[in-house]
């Protein structure tokens, strides 16, 4: 008896001979343990060495491996062939970015965005590296821990409809990273400069896609809701700080 397979549509980009992206279609195992991941290296080992695409990790914590998975945003490693009957599956890069090659997209604009909010401790007198410790309670730690959790997997970002239409907004991710330093004790700036912006905060459109598709739980739209309401009263309010 023939082995149970089932058909991937992968999205194939090869820039010195095709105008667009184009979907090309393979079978390949169906195995109740196999992940899209899985599914992508078969290819890559066993049908066509040509296929391009980032993974490192195959465990949820790198983030290098988030693609289009039937139009959903997701991690390739923690999603399974098996969710998908009898399949087809789609798989394309992550909306919003430019594709490079099949589905690797490049994220040089991303890091941009990351690098604008100041992703490090600031305190006044000092400069990176700082090497002097400061304690932090519990509930200290609590206030920012959540919006750490992130992996930079990007998925928020091809799951926001701001950023699709528009790449210059901020986007969810790089807000939730200001905030997390923004809420930590030892934190001295309050990253108002690049926040109080159309082009940041004030561009979101509150459709909440974001917090819905990321893995680690994060909650972007609520950093993004919470710094708003801070940006609100800052500029009410200059001296209430952050």
């Amino acid at each position: 008896m023939a082995a149970e397979t089932i058909r991937l549509d992968v999205a194939r980009y090869r820039p010195e001979e095709d105008a667009e992206p184009v979907l090309q279609s393979y079978e390949v195992p169906l195995r109740p343990d196999w992940a899209v991941l899985d599914g992508l290296a078969h290819i890559k080992d066993h049908l066509d060495g040509t296929l391009s695409f980032r993974w490192s990790c195959r465990m949820g914590i790198c983030g290098s491996c988030g693609m289009d998975v039937d139009g959903e945003p997701r991690l390739t490693c923690g999603t399974f062939l098996a969710e998908y009957g009898a399949g087809p599956v789609r798989i394309e890069p992550l909306k919003g970015f430019p594709v490079i090659r099949d589905l690797v997209v490049d994220i040089d604009g991303f890091l941009a965005k990351l690098s604008s909010v100041r992703p490090w401790l600031v305190r006044e007198g000092e400069e990176p590296p700082l090497t002097a410790e400061y304690a932090q309670t519990p509930a200290q730690l609590d206030a920012y821990k959540q919006y750490s959790m992130c992996i930079n997997c990007m998925l928020c970002y091809s799951a926001c409809p701001v950023y699709v239409l528009d790449p210059d907004f901020l986007g969810p991710a790089a807000i939730a990273l200001a905030q997390r330093y923004n809420l930590d004790s030892r934190d001295m700036d309050d990253r108002f400069d690049v926040l109080n912006l159309e082009e940041a905060v004030w561009g979101c459109t509150f459709v909440g896609d974001c917090t819905r598709v990321c893995p680690k739980h994060v909650d972007p739209a609520e950093a993004i809701q919470r710094y708003k309401v801070t940006a609100a009263l800052r500029s009410v309010l200059p001296w209430s700080g952050r």
